[in-house]
């Protein structure tokens, strides 16, 4: 076994693996940037070694100076977590230069799967079904010639990412300029490299992932499926495992594709191939090579620890089962907390410090956090607080147990995304599995949600109707525009006759309909604007474009800026027709929200 582990991440997944290492008498080291100096992930390590500087590209995604700090620590393993460095071969291959272990798999490996065009070439390769997609992309030309040869919408996605991080979807030619800049912009800040490629969009199928686990001796199993279809913006919210409503013969068929896949690309560790799953058919979309964000709910009804055989397999050890020695036991299911305001269905970013946190406990239920109590969460890097996961017999069960899990969670000084989670959780699609990757973004209206922000402990009485602590609202929070008739009966009162975005376009919001931006405009438009002409930044975050000048005439529905939070472009939205007086911001400028962006004289 390893004698001592690098973490190279930061918040719940450092602690995460910080756990196991424990348990395993394996001591390990954290870093950190000047924001997190005081981060749970630096008090729970057994040393910890500073990253000057405050951005992720100074920081968690400075290969060369972590890579500096293995020689200082003596560490003889590297684990990257998630997202970061975790899917860069050459960080993997200059660990290995210093003869340290990184725990993961081999860097040609990642390089294979890392450049997801490549990927798919290896998918199809290896007899494994993948949609139509491009080349790498270099203009907004070559963008619109897939568009118009395979057909809209389509999806332009990072070649050296994943998450739904990099990724717009864009319903035609005159989006294209727009969604590539935004798009590679994200990617650049997310994972240090700005290339994009090009996919045929399936309009509602299921997100569905198969988790692998192979060793150097040959030995490659699959571990089960999950289903991650309740997303926005192409961001998961909700994930379980097993996936529901899903056959048998789909499930074996996509494992032994995922195991092919493996094998041909010489994997080691744990993986991840996900596919998108749709009309009885499924198709390869990437494979992550790193752990993923839901790994819990395998490990829930499997009964094994994933980070624990990441280590033993980069140990050297060969696996102690094979595949018929796997076996699920009943349902879990993940809420992905995140620092975000749900209020309207606009998921704003949300840093800030909390100034109370109570997790939830009691049977069956696990929390993954990186925040306790008196913690800041930051503006520069991801906003996931925590990850709720329940366990039960049966998926009911289960649903029902987080639902009370997120009720008993208290969350005070910012907003979180648990009145959306729980307003999915209730609604009758997701209880009939019949959600998809686009129901939240096209069908699930969620403008009745409120934030958050200072919910009571259970018991205590809210000031005003929510999705809050210790009980349901006053009035259910969902509704669908398919006709689903609800659980019970809700007053509409002004929110008639508004419609919700189909789909998002440059990963901004809704589709380009002018009723559509109007509708999200009036949901939002008392938050963001404070009184009519001022535009006020709704989240605290850089400036990375900004879009009119002093004397500009802009309509209501017009983009005045775009702001990047928490590593997701936000645009501001004029918000009223007239003519631009001021413009107080400039491209790399920081905003706390609420700050003057602009004057606008009606």
């Amino acid at each position: 076994m390893l004698k001592k582990v690098l973490i190279a991440n930061r918040s719940e997944i450092a602690v995460r693996i910080m756990r196991t290492c424990r348990e395993l008498g394996v001591p390990t080291v954290a870093v950190y940037s000047d924001p997190d100096r005081d981060a749970m992930h630096v008090r729970f390590a057994d040393e910890a070694y500073p990253l000057p500087g405050r951005t992720a590209a100074e920081t968690y995604l400075n290969g060369e100076a972590i890579a500096g700090l293995l020689d200082r620590s003596g560490a003889d393993g590297l684990h990257p977590g998630y997202g970061f460095l975790a899917e860069n071969a050459a960080f993997a291959r200059s660990v290995a230069g210093r003869d340290v272990t990184f725990i993961g798999p081999p860097a040609s490996a990642i390089e294979t799967m890392g450049d997801k065009i490549m990927a798919r070439r290896a998918a199809e390769a290896a007899g494994v079904p993948v949609l139509p997609g491009s080349g790498a992309l270099s203009s907004a030309a070559d963008l619109i010639e897939f568009g118009e040869t395979r057909g809209w919408p389509v999806a332009v996605k990072a070649a050296f990412g994943g998450g739904g991080r990099g990724m717009r979807v864009i319903t035609g030619a005159a989006d294209a300029p727009s969604a590539l800049e935004s798009a590679e912009r994200e990617a650049r800040a997310y994972f240090g490299r700005p290339e994009l490629y090009a996919e045929r969009f399936l309009t509602r199928p299921r997100h569905i992932e198969m988790q692998v686990l192979a060793d150097a001796h040959g030995h490659v199993v699959w571990l089960g499926e999950r289903d991650c279809s309740a997303q926005r913006r192409h961001q998961k919210l909700v994930e379980e495992c097993p996936a529901p409503a899903f056959p048998g013969e789909v499930r074996c068929a996509m494992g032994e594709a995922s195991v092919r896949l493996a094998r041909a690309c010489g994997y080691t560790g744990v993986g991840t191939v996900e596919f998108l799953y749709a009309d009885g058919a499924f198709y390869f979309l990437e494979m992550n090579t790193r752990l993923q964000v839901e790994h819990p709910v395998t490990e829930l009804v499997t009964g094994l620890d994933l980070v624990e055989w990441q280590l033993r397999v980069a140990s050297g050890e060969a696996l102690s089962f094979g595949q018929a020695d796997i076996t699920v036991t009943g349902h879990a299911i993940e809420a992905r907390v995140n620092a975000e305001d749900p209020a309207g269905g606009r998921f704003l970013p949300s840093p800030g410090a909390l100034t109370a946190f109570t997790p939830p406990a009691g049977p069956g239920i696990r929390v993954d956090a990186g925040y306790a109590a008196g913690d800041s969460v930051s503006p520069h890097y991801d906003n996931l607080v925590a990850k709720l996961v329940a366990w039960a017999p049966d998926r009911d069960r289960a649903r029902h147990r987080l639902l009370r899990a997120l009720r008993e969670t208290e969350i005070q000084g910012i907003a979180t995304t648990i009145p959306a989670q729980v307003t999915i959780l209730e609604h009758p699609d997701f209880i009939a599995a019949g959600h998809s990757t686009n129901w939240i973004d096209t069908e699930l209206d969620l403008s009745l949600v409120h934030s958050d922000t200072g919910r009571p402990a259970p018991g205590r009485t809210a000031t005003a109707p929510a999705i809050m602590n210790g009980g349901r609202p006053a009035s259910p929070a969902w509704r669908t525009r398919r006709g689903v008739p609800p659980v019970s009966t809700w007053s509409p009162g002004n929110a008639a006759g508004r419609t919700q975005a189909q789909g998002a376009i440059a990963g901004h919001g809704p589709l380009p309909s002018r009723e559509a931006r109007e509708a999200r405009e009036a949901r939002g438009a008392g938050e963001a604007h404070g009184s009519p002409g001022r535009i006020l930044a709704p989240v605290q975050g850089a400036i990375v474009k900004v879009l009119v000048g002093v004397g500009d005439q802009v309509l209501e529905d017009e983009v005045i800026c775009v702001i990047e939070a928490m590593k997701m472009e936000n645009v501001v939205h004029a918000g009223l027709a007239g003519s631009v007086a001021e413009v107080r911001v400039a491209p790399g400028a920081c905003v706390d929200a609420g700050a003057v962006i602009a004057v606008i004289r009606p």
